[in-house]
């Protein structure tokens, strides 16, 4: 069974492509997307054409308004797709010859799909990195709020998921804006790398008429032009960098919905999820599932999955545009997709969810401050590993007698060392331990306000960026 219809590169064929090629070869119903991208950069070219005196004044404005009518068409939702459309670009072409005739052929003059889906291409990049940086920013705003309100609340923190040292709610708030930070620069970072033009690169080789390419990427938005034309139409690095820093980003979503997850247990009890960003058992009517942090935290192995799949169809490429590009876009998509849905849900959850203090309080047991002990030692001119095995013993002892560090009577103290001698109870003061703690980046209250300030000055700068 043969598909009958027009192609773009049709001429030198006497047979028409087989109906399963066809399909095998469009890439139409994933890069339809690039509608106004295309549109934009079609636009664009005319205008180049007309400035180099390949069209006309009148003949350029004609395929603008053409241009627009497509573009209106795409936006109102009244765009017919053809079963013959390869991809967008054969599309767009094709019905904007549908509205203005045998002119609407002259568009491509001088440009190849090759350079056209590299331009709309990372047209779209671009803007999804402000898209995405956007979300980012709500939800470092959640976070940040949500510091600031209990900064100073003490709380147990965790190494190896096992109780550590008391640290604050802000501390363990801001401990997942700091990342998002970074993320946001890997974003800042792909989108630089994407606003390089490779419009007026050809198929490999170059235009060959007068084309004023910097014109171009002024009018377009890009940064730079790019410097040769057939690393132009092969170079996808700027995709590569998006789709990592979709993965690092998942990443760390995931890595706050793990911890959520833990904290919001029974077992836990630290946070409690709101309802609306919850959901129930069909059989268990008591059970409330944090299913949006685990969607959050699945998500995140496809993500992993997309970069991978993308490092491995470059890898083997020879240089210039091979067909195997075609796959650089769908997992991008996807990245995007996952991450426009996942970044304000967890901003939702970050908002809504309830810190519960009280079970906070009860699970701030002394053993917490066994490292401020051995410091104690320390202070008393003790060498701090002999401190540390000292408080060791002292913390073998309490659990033999199963009975809290603190609670331990002071000839338990001395049976280990004379140097537990003297005045060493105001080591077991939570708020104390924590105030001692000042260095920068600490969970003193001198430190913790000013990386409230770091990070308000940040979070300002990253919306001024955007």
């Amino acid at each position: 069974m043969k598909h009958v219809n027009k192609k773009l590169w049709g001429g030198r064929f006497s047979k028409s492509i087989d109906s399963l090629v066809h399909q095998f070869n469009a890439s139409i119903p994933f890069d339809v997307r690039l509608y106004e991208e295309d549109i934009i950069g079609s636009i664009a070219w005319a205008r180049g054409l007309m400035a180099a005196g390949v069209l006309s004044d009148q003949e350029a404005e004609t395929i603008i308004d053409g241009l627009e009518q497509v573009r209106s068409e795409f936006v109102s939702d009244r765009f017919d797709l053809h079963s013959g459309d390869e991809d967008i670009h054969s599309a767009v072409e094709r019905r904007l010859v549908e509205i203005i005739g045998p002119l609407g052929g002259k568009l491509h003059t001088g440009r190849s799909r090759n350079d056209q889906v590299a331009t709309d291409f990372r047209l779209w990049v671009m803007r999804a990195c402000d898209v995405l940086g956007d979300q980012i920013a709500a939800l470092k705003h959640a976070l940040l709020v949500r510091a600031e309100d209990d900064i100073d609340v003490p709380m147990p923190g965790y190494t190896h998921l096992q109780h550590a040292q008391p640290i604050t709610c802000g501390h363990w708030l801001l401990s997942h804006f700091w990342p998002l930070c970074r993320d946001s620069e890997r974003f800042a970072q792909a989108r630089k790398t994407a606003s390089v033009m490779p419009l007026g690169s050809a198929a490999l080789a170059g235009v060959a008429f007068a084309l004023d390419r910097q014109a171009l990427a002024a009018e377009l938005g890009f940064d730079a032009v790019s410097e040769n034309s057939i690393d132009a139409v092969s170079d996808r690095d700027f995709a590569v960098d998006f789709v990592y820093a979709s993965t690092i980003l998942s990443v760390h979503l995931s890595q706050l919905s793990e911890q959520l997850i833990v904290f919001s247990s029974t077992e836990f009890g630290l946070i409690s999820l709101d309802d609306s960003y919850a959901t129930g058992s069909s059989l268990m009517p008591q059970k409330k599932n944090p299913d949006t942090l685990e969607l959050t935290r699945g998500k995140a192995g496809r993500l992993i999955g997309n970069l991978t799949g993308l490092l491995a169809t470059l890898k083997a490429l020879p240089s210039s545009y091979d067909k195997d590009l075609q796959e650089d876009k769908e997992s991008l998509f996807d990245s995007f997709d996952t991450l426009l849905l996942a970044l304000p849900v967890m901003a939702g959850v970050i908002r809504t969810m309830k810190l519960c203090k009280d079970r906070m309080a009860d699970h701030l047991d002394s053993g917490l401050l066994a490292t401020d002990l051995a410091d104690h030692l320390v202070s008393r001119g003790v060498v701090f590993r002999e401190a540390h095995e000292m408080v060791g013993q002292l913390i073998r002892l309490a659990e033999d007698k199963d009975v809290e560090l603190s609670d331990l009577e002071p000839h338990d103290f001395l049976s280990i060392s004379d140097q537990f001698g003297g005045d060493f109870e105001h080591v077991f003061d939570i708020q104390a331990a924590i105030a001692r703690r000042s260095s920068i980046g600490g969970i003193g209250p001198e430190a913790l306000r000013r990386q409230l300030d770091a990070a308000r000055t940040k979070l300002d700068l990253t919306a001024r960026r955007l």
